[in-house]
């Protein structure tokens, strides 16, 4: 286990927070330890806006053992999502083609039930074991309360472990669902922003909306929304979490968008 103190701007896809105290697990005993205090829990820092004050709570990041995986077994939370789907699709095996792209850690990607028009985390877990209140406990993906970027994990609870729902599928079935995904992503930007901002409204595209009513290239400080996605707020170099929030407040006072971020503190 490794405890450090850094900034999390360098720790998140925005590049954007301030302080915190860092606490690398690689044990169960090292989370057993790490949760004896208040802690939050950082995945890859996808879809996270962290103050610039920071945090005064221990931030936990799993590795080790939480960073290991088989695809016909336990999969940790800590393993990139991208390389599963990579992984996956080498071994013959369907499932996960619709989360192409997803920059986030396993555990992250659940507990948000991360997903594109073409499929979401939910779908793809048989298992999912929780470490809350001291033990590791076993549930179904049906007991989670998974909705759109939404699941109900129990309180304080941290994703450790997953097994996943794959079908053997011929690899050029699998690589035409991929290229069929990707082809979707092509529009989205290439600098610094932490996923897209907003949820979409039932029958809607925030991006859409967003780009409809003319908001695209609007800038406050270096945070900017994106011109190729109106979705995306995108970091022009040194934006900070102030820059950030007055750039998503004003998008919320011309459209009624619910943020899809996790914001921190």
């Amino acid at each position: 286990m490794r405890v450090e103190r850094v900034l999390l701007k360098d720790y998140t896809t925005l590049g954007v927070g301030g302080p915190a105290e860092l606490w690398t697990v690689e044990t169960q005993e090292d989370l057993l330890k790490a949760t004896e205090a208040p802690y939050r829990v950082l995945g890859n820092g996808s879809n996270l806006l962290v103050m610039d004050e920071g945090v005064p709570e221990r931030v936990i990041r799993l590795a080790g053992e939480f960073a290991t995986y088989d695809l016909r077994g336990w999969v940790g939370a800590g393993v990139l999502l991208p390389l599963l789907v990579q992984e996956a699709a080498r071994q013959g095996l369907s499932g996960l083609e619709g989360l192409l792209g997803i920059p986030a850690q396993v555990g992250g990607a659940v507990k948000m039930n991360a997903g594109t028009r073409f499929g979401e985390m939910a779908d793809a877990l048989e298992a999912v074991e929780i470490f809350h209140e001291g033990r590791f406990h076993i549930y179904l993906p049906q007991e989670l309360g998974f909705g759109y970027r939404q699941s109900r994990l129990p309180p304080g609870g941290i994703v450790t472990r997953v097994r996943l729902k794959l079908k053997e599928r011929p690899l050029e079935e699998i690589r035409r669902r991929m290229a069929e995904v990707d082809a979707a992503r092509k529009g989205q930007p290439k600098r610094k922003s932490a996923g897209c901002a907003f949820k979409n409204p039932p029958g809607h595209s925030a991006g859409r909306l967003i780009d409809e009513r003319g908001l695209k290239g609007l800038r406050v400080g270096d945070a900017m929304v994106s011109v190729e996605h109106g979705n995306f707020i995108v970091n022009l170099g040194q934006a900070t979490a102030k820059d950030v929030l007055e750039l998503l407040k004003r998008i919320q006072e011309e459209l009624p968008l619910e943020l899809e971020w996790e914001v921190w503190p």
